[in-house]
């Protein structure tokens, strides 16, 4: 029998890892409909060195991601950790640091939330009178801002929660799903009467796992992307769109713009809204679950300062910025702080995060205002005297996907209907569980074995 083929569809980290696993096991090859692949791993040269604009870092707690690095053949001094992972938070025109011990930005501390001052004394009464309050009993999922605004007060979630969920996620608290977005709260939450001590009683579970939480790479994550892209070789194919899928008693149909081909299996891993067309005629009802999920535009703002004007930049990995406040900046990742390997550039260079799922303000701005806008709150945070010397605008359409209440049920509706057939198709993506570069990497780990199965069942039965 002639080997079996496998067409994977999207060249994100999830695609392109997925069809590493396999080059050995099948005839791969890799559709990618834009010029570049890499998804939302972008590295770009500012002050003649590189920078990541997308995605910055491998997240180090699970294996996945830096199993993967270790299998792309990095050495440890090809890898680098955090100087620093504190943050602070832009309220009423101050940086106030964010409070020690929460998860997830949910508070376990009393004393170390008044310390903060990030909210009002009136706000950090009512947070942590949290155990005198009674447990309501909710069936199923419930929003970010209901689940912790009910405990806590809602001025926990617009400065504390939303913020650092919007590094993530772009979104609002008050659609997206505690349960998809924040695990340990929610099953701090299930679990115990009082939130606040049940979430006290998980941080000292995993006290020791207070060690490094990432790692990236020293010449930029574009080159993980290169790693993976020159050993798929030709089996990529980039600037080649797939336009649609169809049932195939062989396998599956691809559907290109000059040809149609049949393969054994599918890997799909592409943005949700993408899948959903592309599996509108085979699988329509897999379709319509995934046209649900809703994805936010972002965009990074890469600024190179003249070191001299940047002394009085505090010594932490980023700020992060409330709706409540009026800023166009929604995060800003004090980039020459945070590496150690960007800290001896000719020039002190950050990177700017605007945009939010129900905010298109700032993506409405032309490149030009935009760049001068936020160089300027930029300057304002964090005390810097001078403009930038460098800027460079990244813009993000449709990145970011929302895991809004209900999220984990409609994945399940998602797979029972995949279980159901027609059979081959394979999918992933950040859209479904995970945007972290671990969980892309356990993906196209999960992804790579599913496939694997299946070839070797159809195979065993003679299909």
């Amino acid at each position: 029998m002639s080997a079996r083929r496998v067409a994977v569809i999207g060249a994100g980290l999830t695609g392109l890892a997925a069809a590493w696993h396999l080059r050995e096991d099948a005839e791969v090859e890799v559709f990618e409909a834009e010029t570049r692949a890499g998804g939302r791993i972008r590295t770009i040269d500012l002050d003649d060195g590189p920078l990541d604009v997308g995605t910055e870092a491998v997240p180090g707690r699970e294996p996945a991601g830096p199993d993967l690095l270790a299998a792309l053949g990095y050495a440890a001094d090809e890898l680098v950790h955090p100087a620093t992972d504190r943050l602070y938070v832009w309220v009423d025109g101050r940086l106030r640091p964010l409070p020690q011990r929460t998860v997830c930005g949910v508070p376990t501390d009393p004393k170390a939330l008044a310390a903060s001052r990030v909210l009002s004394p009136a706000d950090v009464a009512f947070a942590t009178s949290e155990p005198a309050r009674p447990r309501r009993q909710v069936a199923g999922d419930r929003s970010v801002a209901d689940l912790v605004g009910e405990r806590f007060g809602q001025r926990v979630v617009t400065r504390l929660v939303e913020p650092l969920l919007g590094r993530t996620y772009a979104g609002s608290a008050a659609r997206l799903s505690a349960q998809a977005t924040l695990p340990p709260v929610w099953a701090a939450a299930a679990e115990h009467r009082s939130l606040l001590r049940g979430l006290a009683a998980h941080r000292a579970r995993t006290a020791d796992q207070d060690r490094p939480m990432s790692v990236t790479v020293r010449s930029g994550l574009g080159r993980v992307v290169a790693r993976l892209t020159t050993a798929l070789g030709p089996r990529l194919h980039t600037a080649t769109p797939v336009r649609a899928l169809a049932p195939h008693a062989a396998g599956v149909r691809l559907h290109l713009d000059d040809r149609t081909e049949v393969v054994d299996a599918v890997v799909l891993a592409v943005p949700p809204a993408v899948a959903a067309v592309l599996l509108s005629s085979g699988w329509p009802a897999v379709a319509r679950e995934l046209a649900g999920i809703r994805a936010a535009s972002v965009g990074v703002i890469a600024l190179a300062y003249d070191p001299a004007d940047a002394d009085a930049v505090p010594a932490g990995s980023g700020v992060l910025v409330p709706r409540d406040q009026g800023r166009l900046l929604t995060e800003v990742a004090i980039s020459a702080r945070r590496w150690p390997h960007l800290a001896d550039r000719d020039r002190f260079v950050l990177r700017a995060s605007v945009g939010r799922i129900d905010d298109p303000h700032a993506l409405a701005l032309d490149d030009d205002v935009l760049a001068e806008r936020v160089d300027a709150e930029v300057r304002r945070c964090l005390g810097l005297r001078a403009p930038a010397r460098e800027r460079v605008v990244v813009r993000w359409p449709h990145a970011l996907p929302q895991y809004d209440v209900g999220h984990h049920a409609r994945l399940d509706r998602i797979r029972h209907l995949l279980e159901q057939g027609p059979h081959g198709i394979h999918l992933g993506g950040a859209g479904l569980d995970g945007v972290g570069l671990d969980a892309r990497a356990a993906d196209a780990v999960r992804l790579a074995d599913a496939v694997r199965w299946d070839l070797r069942h159809r195979t065993e039965v003679g299909v």
